[in-house]
Order: structure tokens, then C-alpha cells, then sequence
């Protein structure tokens, strides 16, 4: 075989890998974050587009909608429901509302750090989840966990104790539970979708919100004069990569197992991104003279009580299990 024939059946072989085989038309499929581009969640999901790719010879193809191109997350949750978005990274905080199991994960104080969190998510507890998720009639798959970090308070006036809150409206997640959380602890809870709370900070139709270091850093509110950034970490809530049941149900068995594969695969990466991230956001908010505060949590887990009480009556054996974990 001449040089010249042999470049041309490498090629040849390359193009294979990298395209469909010949009469299966490719599948495109529609992902959608809230979270802008470079953001963990949104790498991690753009890497296993990629790998689905390469393993179905192209068959598959990731479109990411990043930046809540798409809506906010309630409106991206129904678009992914009725199969107008195939894979969708979301919070716990609007899906409680159409799983009320995950209601667990989402209550104030229930992990006692980060670390406590994901020894629950990656054990028996969150593949439990994980399956009622997939069982309900939410037509939603849930395919992995991926981290969201501790959320915890930045506001214009320094907050070091639950009597600081008094009076000031916060932003929390669209969900009844987070906007009792925060009328537990002193502030006035106000429901807001994400792509709002800029706007909201800037104009003083809220006085702050809560989330994690990379959140604030990359949906700029800490230019809106939110300069104290308290770290309760009142909330430890994983978030989840859900397939729509319509797409997923498309799926060969072998297609659906590999999907699930690289879910897992993405819930991995995305940790590893997240630690940096957190580690490189807080950096630059301190840079940009936000005010980091080590607050005593103790009067904070106690002022949310009544929120666990209420809320996680149905759960006292699971919150019992969680509590368990080491």
C-alpha cells in the first residue's frame, strides 16, 4: 500500500469514528443550566455530551443552553417534562414541588457539612432518591447528583447573628420550605427566580439573597452593593442531571445503561471542577472587596427548628439514616 493510500484509510477510519454510520440519522439533544458557560455543572454536562458522542458514533449530539437561555429552572423543568429539553441540570428547590421526596435534601441543617453530603448522595440514600425521582410521575429521569455547594447569606448589612436579618428581604428558591427557612431566621423571604435577582439586589427590591461563592461571583451580585458575604451554611443541597422520561424511554436498553454510565462519570468531574471553582470564586470575591463572616451556626440551626420540624415529619426514619452516615 502506497503512503498516499494508507493517509487516505486512516482518514477514512477517523471520519467513522467521528461521524454517524451511514443511514442513522443523528439525534440531537438539548441540555439547559442555569449557570453560564465555564460554570462546573455546565463543563461536566458539555463533557458527557462529548463522550455520549464518541460512544454512539455520533448517533447522539449535545446542544448546551447555558446561561437560562431556555428560562428559569421551573420553566426548564416543564419544558424537560413534556420532552422539549432532553437533559437538564437543576436544584432541588423547584422540583420539590414535583417530587415531594427530595424535600429531605432540601431542608435547612439536615448535613452537617459538605463532605457528610456527599457520603449520603454517593451511597444507598441518594441512589434511593435517585430511583423515586425516576418512579414518579414527574417524567423525569434521574440519571446523577451534582454538587451545589453550601449556600449561605450576602447581603448590604452585615449579618453575624439571626437578629441582623431582621427587617431585610432575601431572596430564596421558589419553593414554600426555603421561604420559611429564611422567616425562621429573622429576614423577610421573598420568591424570585434566578435570572431576577440581579436586577432585584441593584434596584433594592431585595436587600440580598443566598447561594455559593461561585453563584455570586458569576451572576455578578456582588456589584449590586451585597458586600458581606455570612457563612451559615444553612443549606446543603445537591442538585440533580435528569433526563426527560420521553427522551430517555427512546433509547435502546444498552443506550439508556451507557447514558446512566456517564451521568455518574459526570457527577465525578464536576466535584473535582466545583472544589476549584469554590476555592478560585472566593478568591475573587475577597479580591473585590466582598467581607467573608465566620458566624456561630448553632443560634442559626436553632432558629430553623420549627422549619425541620414541619417539613420533615414524613422523613424522621430517613433523616435518621442521614444523620447516621460518617
Amino acid at each position: 500500500m502506497t503512503l498516499r493510500r494508507s493517509l487516505l484509510a486512516s482518514a477514512i477510519a477517523v471520519a467513522a469514528l467521528a461521524t454517524p454510520s451511514f443511514g442513522i440519522a443523528q439525534t440531537i439533544l438539548k441540555a439547559a443550566d442555569v449557570h453560564p458557560a465555564g460554570y462546573p455543572t455546565v463543563v461536566a454536562t458539555e463533557n458527557m455530551g462529548k463522550k455520549l458522542e464518541l460512544a454512539s458514533n455520533g448517533k447522539f449530539k449535545m446542544q448546551m443552553f447555558p446561561a437560562s437561555v431556555l428560562g428559569d429552572e421551573k420553566t426548564m423543568i416543564e419544558q424537560t417534562q413534556i420532552g422539549a429539553i432532553q437533559l437538564l441540570r437543576t436544584s432541588l428547590g423547584p422540583l420539590g414541588s414535583v417530587v415531594p421526596d427530595v424535600y429531605v435534601f432540601n431542608m435547612p441543617f439536615v448535613f452537617r457539612n459538605e463532605t457528610h453530603m456527599r457520603a449520603v448522595i454517593d451511597g444507598p440514600i441518594g441512589q434511593e432518591i435517585l430511583d423515586k425521582i425516576s418512579n414518579s410521575p414527574a417524567r423525569l429521569v434521574a440519571l446523577a447528583w451534582q454538587d451545589g455547594g453550601s449556600r449561605s447569606l450576602y447581603t448590604k448589612k452585615p449579618v453575624r447573628t439571626p437578629a441582623d436579618l431582621k427587617g431585610q428581604k432575601v431572596r430564596m428558591m421558589g419553593n414554600p420550605l426555603f421561604i420559611d427557612t429564611m422567616n425562621a431566621l429573622g429576614g423577610n423571604g421573598i420568591a424570585m427566580g434566578y435570572p431576577e435577582v440581579y436586577s432585584a439586589l441593584q434596584t433594592g427590591v431585595i436587600d440580598g439573597a443566598e447561594n455559593n461563592p461561585p453563584s455570586m461571583f458569576t451572576a455578578n451580585h456582588y456589584t449590586t452593593g451585597a458586600k458581606y458575604y455570612a457563612q451559615t451554611n444553612h443549606l446543603i443541597i445537591p442538585e440533580l442531571l435528569v433526563m426527560s422520561k420521553a427522551a430517555y424511554d427512546k433509547l435502546t436498553p444498552a443506550e439508556q445503561t451507557l447514558v446512566k454510565k456517564l451521568g455518574r462519570e459526570a457527577q465525578m468531574e464536576q466535584r473535582v471542577l466545583w472544589d476549584k471553582s469554590v476555592v478560585e470564586y472566593t478568591a475573587k470575591l475577597k479580591a473585590a472587596g466582598v467581607e467573608f463572616i465566620e458566624v456561630d451556626q448553632k443560634p442559626f440551626f436553632d432558629a430553623t427548628a420549627p422549619v425541620r420540624a414541619k417539613y420533615g415529619a414524613p422523613f424522621t426514619d430517613l433523616m435518621a439514616r442521614i444523620a447516621a452516615v460518617k
